[in-house]
This record gives C-alpha cells, structure tokens and sequence, in this order.
C-alpha cells in the first residue's frame, strides 16, 4: 500500500481551538455534526493547512502562517474567491466550502474546503509508490497538459479578471520580488544583486496573450490518483493566483524541475522527485507546452531566471521569520542554503544566456 500525503499531530504553537471550530462548521456547513478531531499537514512552507474530521467527513481548513503579512501573500479571503470563481469551469479544483474574516475565533481568518484525498509528491516518492519510465513520462506530460488547460481559462467569463492586471505584469513582478528580497534580507544572505540587476536589464515586454497565472504549479500541489498515480485528479494552493504572463508561471515551475543530471548545488535542494527515471527535462516540458499551447516560449532564459530568483525570495522570506525567531519551525533554518544555490544557479543562467 501506498502511503498517501498524511495529516499528524498539530505542530506545537499551531494549535487551534476545535471547539471554536466545530461551532463554526455547524453554523456555516449544513447537516456536518458529530466529535471533531484536528490534524496538521506537515509539508509546505506558506499558509498553514489542517484535515478537519469531524461526523465521518474529512474537510480542510487553510489559515495564514504565524507572523505572516497577512495582508499581502495570505489573503484568505482572496483564495476563497479564487476557488469560488474556478470550481464551476475547472474540474480539478477543490470545492471551497466557507470562509471568515472573524479574527475573533482562532485569530486569523480562515477557510473550509472539501478534502481531494490521493498522492501529493514530496521530495521523493512515497512508500509503496512507484512509476515505471513511460509512467513518469505520462505524469510530467499530464502536468503541462494541466497547465495548459490553466492557460486557456476565460478569465473574465468565468468572473476571475479581479485577480490583477496584466498590463506592466512582468515588471510589478521583478521589482516586487526585488524589493520583497530586499526586505527579507538577513546578514547570512546572499545579496542577488547581480541577478537582480540582469532581470531589470532583459525584461520582455507585456504579452499579448495574458491568462490566469497559478503562481505556484508544481507536483506538490497537485493530487495524484491514489489508484493510478499518473493521472492528476485535483491542483492546489490558489494563493498566489493571478492575471498576467503564462510564461511566467511555466518559468517559476520550471525552477522546482531539478533533472537527474543538474549539479549538485540544485540536487541539494530539490524539493520533488523530478530526478526519477523517465521524467521529462526542462527542455522537454518546454517543447510541450509551445506545441500544446502555440506559444513561443522565448526568451525562456529570462523566465527560467526569474523563477530561480523568486524561488530564492519565497525562501528568504520565509527563513527571515525563523532567523528572527517569529517561528519555531526548524525546517525553515536550511533554507537559507536554499537561497544561496538558487542565487549560484541563476548566476550560471545568466553566464550561459545569449539575451
């Protein structure tokens, strides 16, 4: 038997009140009663994730993580609606069940959705769970498919246009993850100046062709069948979710694709099991998606970089809070190795590229 990704004990300092919230789901869930029990999801570096049982029902709740901006990446209320507008027109999104803004009752606001029970692939498989080459093939195919079929929502009919704006998109996102890693900065951090530097430099202009941007596409926010675990049955974490430059978001899952043969400083953080026999490379990922969208993905050097260059700013940020001790979670102290390869990486990019 495979095992499937499993909620545990609640982290300490990450408790919350199940009282508090089985009278929530009560008043806002119809015919939801019985005992509550509340596990944690151990894995994932940004908003808090918890399985709620409760009357023979498995649910999720999503919350902002401790000493978050809650304003800005967290907003609860913006991934809720995110959700409400995507369910009806896309059939791999989780069904949002209901949200609050009411601090008052576990001190944050908060969101209910229904539980996509399968695989979710961490950074290696998971006991009991194998592919063949052609399987991994199939998978990595599947995943490009998935998101070009993203790509290819009708944004404003299907009410989603209130997400961002694409004209300036590519330029409000170098210069926010700059400032962003700026302000993240800690002594043992590498600057990325240089790399900044590059990406203000080659900037592309506004595509013609704007879409729905994930954000965050990769295989561990995407549900596995637990059956067939090459086919893809549910696409998580809508957070970041936004109306801009597909090649952006295609550049941003590109820097989690570490191969089998990529240098050791990007096999150290690979953080998936992109290395397994059969798996497709960045090159053929990028092939895939120009022939099943159409679109050129030059000049994917920019785009790749970029997405090395956030990655390193999602993890800086995230080891700020730890290196200030606003977190306790002892996961957060390595990634700080994290930043300083990703900056190494994004340097050889930009040494090699001919932009």
């Amino acid at each position: 038997m495979h095992k499937a990704d499993a909620a545990i004990a609640v982290r300490p300092g990450e408790e919350i009140d199940p009282v508090a919230i089985k009278d929530f789901l009560q008043k806002n869930i119809k015919g939801l009663k019985g005992d509550i029990s509340i596990t944690q999801f151990p894995s994932g570096y940004s908003n808090l994730t918890y399985q709620i049982d409760m009357g023979g029902e498995k649910l999720v709740l999503r919350k902002p993580p401790i000493g978050a901006n809650i304003k800005s990446g967290h907003d609860m209320g913006r991934e809720y609606k995110v959700l409400k507008a995507l369910y009806p027109v896309f059939a791999y999104c989780p069904e949002p069940l209901a949200f609050t803004q009411d601090t008052s009752i576990i001190g944050t606001p908060f969101f209910i959705m229904e539980k996509l029970s399968g695989i979710i692939l961490r950074r290696n498989l998971p006991q009991g769970v194998s592919f063949s080459n052609s399987q991994a093939n199939n998978l990595c195919h599947t995943l490009i498919d998935l998101l070009a079929d993203i790509h290819m929502i009708d944004v404003k009919k299907a009410g989603l246009d209130f997400i961002g704006k694409p004209s300036g998109y590519v330029t409000r996102q170098v210069q926010g993850w700059i400032n962003r890693y700026r302000n993240a900065a800690t002594p043992d951090a590498p600057d990325c100046e240089e790399v900044m530097a590059w990406l203000i430099k080659k900037m592309p202009k506004d595509t013609d062709h704007p879409t729905i941007v994930h954000n965050d596409y990769k295989f561990d926010n995407v549900v596995l069948d637990p059956i067939h675990p090459e086919k893809i049955i549910g696409v998580l974490d809508w957070e970041m979710a936004t109306y801009g430059d597909p090649l952006m978001d295609l550049g941003n899952s590109l820097a989690y694709w570490v191969e089998e043969n990529d240098p050791d400083d990007m096999q150290a953080i690979r953080s998936m099991p992109t290395n397994i026999p059969g798996a497709m490379t960045r090159r053929q990922m990028l092939d895939l998606y120009e022939k099943r969208t159409g679109r050129s993905t030059q000049p994917f050097d920019f785009y790749y970089c970029f997405g090395l260059f956030r990655l390193a700013a999602i993890a800086q940020q995230i080891y700020y809070r730890y290196f200030h001790k606003i977190t306790q979670n002892k996961r957060f102290a390595m990634l700080i190795f994290a930043v300083i390869g990703l900056e190494k990486t994004a340097l050889k990019v930009i040494e090699s590229s001919d932009l």
